[in-house]
């Protein structure tokens, strides 16, 4: 069966006009900033590929432990007819809960939204060779934005993996789960993967890596804007931070300059001190506790939740209420 054609309901216009606004915004703060959505260009998508196959890297393996061990008891509980996985690329680990579901009988139709037409594309279309029996229907959004895209009806199971959610700050993280409730029927079900607080000396190298795979996917951010709005930012010039907050329990990702700065973008004359940092990532770490509490607000029941053996990375299997 090949794929449905893509729903394309973000055009490249409207990922300018974001990028535009983030950019203005981030780069006229008093802490500068920009949000780690725009690294993921062909070349930075590449370089997080790469960054997952690192011995420092532990979410990825971490979270493919838990899925390859609990897929078959996820199909059993849900019994889903409709799979949807946010923010999808390539939908590897996915799989496992494809081929659970296989077995299991019953699921009808797999739906991955993801930001890039390309990745969809791609990814689809090997989908649906390799699960001839399923209905593949990619829809082009922003999770953030377009959840009333969402197909309705039947027993649908959402797929939120990878640890992304830790990218939201605890204000948007509030928002994205009470619009992820919103879009849901009352019984559908969240499968939400989440990295969990423990050593930072675990922690930061995972963000720090000694190869600098993560330190390029970093200055990459600038290369995305020096090509997409004309700016002359010298990425070689910032050097890659990753730092543990311990208040907030949050790892952050920075560029800092190496040398003072003048940087034309859009209508912008932006400075940079020596020394100076450009927040570029946060990405939050849970506890089980607090992870359940923030599922409560937003209208979710906990099922289950699940750690690899090592307790590094958590899936929660919550249902809308």
């Amino acid at each position: 069966m090949t794929a449905d054609p893509l729903e394309i309901y973000l055009e490249a216009g409207d990922l300018e006009r974001g990028l535009r606004d983030d950019v203005r915004a981030g780069l006229s703060a008093g802490q500068k900033w920009l949000p780690p959505k725009w690294f993921y260009d062909a070349r930075g998508s590449e370089l997080f590929e790469e960054i997952t196959r690192l011995p420092e890297y532990y979410p990825t393996r971490a979270e493919r432990a838990v899925l390859a061990e609990r897929a078959p008891a996820i199909a059993a509980l849900t019994r889903a007819k409709t799979l949807i996985e946010l923010g999808s690329g390539s939908s590897e680990k996915t799989r496992l809960l494809l081929d659970a579901f296989a077995r299991h009988g019953g699921l009808g139709t797999f739906v991955p939204l993801d930001v890039s037409v390309s990745a969809l594309t791609s990814s689809t279309a090997q989908i649906a060779a390799d699960y001839p029996r399923l209905r593949v229907r990619g829809i082009v959004g922003d999770f953030t934005r377009q959840l009333d895209r969402l197909p309705t009806g039947g027993r649908r199971l959402v797929a939120f993996l990878g640890g992304t959610i830790g990218n939201l700050l605890p204000a948007e993280r509030s928002g994205f789960l009470t619009a992820m409730r919103g879009a849901l029927e009352v019984g559908d079900w969240l499968l939400l993967g989440t990295d969990l607080v423990k050593d930072p000396a675990v922690i930061v190298p995972a963000y720090d890596d000694a190869a600098g795979v993560t330190a390029e996917f970093n200055r990459n951010v600038l290369r995305v804007i020096n090509r997409e709005l004309g700016a002359d930012f010298d990425p070689e010039a910032f050097a890659h931070v990753a730092r543990w907050d311990p208040a907030h329990e949050w790892i952050e990702m920075r560029l800092r300059a190496t040398r003072p700065m003048r940087v034309r973008v859009l209508d912008l004359t932006v400075d940079f001190a020596a020394g100076e940092e450009l927040r570029t990532e946060v990405s939050a770490k849970f506890r089980p506790a607090g992870i359940a509490q923030e599922l409560a607000t937003a209208g979710f029941t906990t099922a289950e939740f699940w750690t690899d053996p090592d307790g590094l990375f958590g899936v929660t299997l919550a249902r809308a209420r």
